[in-house]
């Protein structure tokens, strides 16, 4: 299986901006699609971003325009820029594949990355 340990979380002010980072360990990078996924307090785990092997991105709508994904096959590692955060951003993040080739190995949930946003 695919490990992944996620990083670059924190507490910012309302309009502010992160920038999370994630590290898969395990297996072959560049062939899955990646996504970022947020779970905020008391709710379920929903997908706000992806990214294919091609770099080509998706984003939820309460993200677009503010949230970019992407990247680096070389290092293994995905991102997740946070522009103008609000409040309702608050969650913690996890990446995780979304989809590989046949055969290849599943991922696993790492420990996230809290981010909060304070009002």
């Amino acid at each position: 299986q695919v490990q992944f340990v996620e990083s670059g979380g924190g507490l910012v002010q309302s309009g502010g901006s992160l920038r999370l980072s994630c590290v898969a360990r395990g297996s072959i990078f560049s062939g899955y699609v990646m996504g970022w996924y947020r779970q905020a307090p008391g709710k379920q785990r929903d997908l706000v971003a992806s990214i294919d092997t091609r770099g080509s991105t998706n984003y939820a709508d309460s993200v677009k325009g503010r949230f970019a994904i992407s990247r680096d096959n070389a290092e293994n590692m995905v991102y997740l820029q946070m522009d103008s955060l609000n409040p309702q951003d608050t969650g913690v993040y996890y990446c995780n594949i979304i989809s590989g080739p046949p055969g290849w190995p599943s991922g696993t949930w790492g420990q996230g990355t809290q981010v909060t946003v304070a009002s």
